[in-house]
């Protein structure tokens, strides 16, 4: 999952919440507007949803190991 997290943060390692992918993402999960979104909004929103996460981390985890 470590993997995972690390290549959805390409670029964007120190400041995960600049991230256009993960800002579709959660702008897609909860519908929030995550162009605005503040760095102590990401944690809220990630602590608050940190089970949905970890379960999404999984999956795309799973996903990745079955590429050829």
């Amino acid at each position: 999952m470590l993997l995972l997290v690390w290549r959805l943060t390409r670029g964007y390692r120190l400041q995960p919440w600049r991230s256009p992918y993960l800002r579709w993402r959660v702008e897609t999960y909860c519908g929030l507007h995550a162009e605005s979104m503040t760095d102590s909004e990401f944690r809220q929103f990630c602590w608050a949803n940190r089970a949905a996460l970890l379960r999404y981390l999984g999956w795309g985890a799973r996903m990745s190991a079955r590429r050829p």
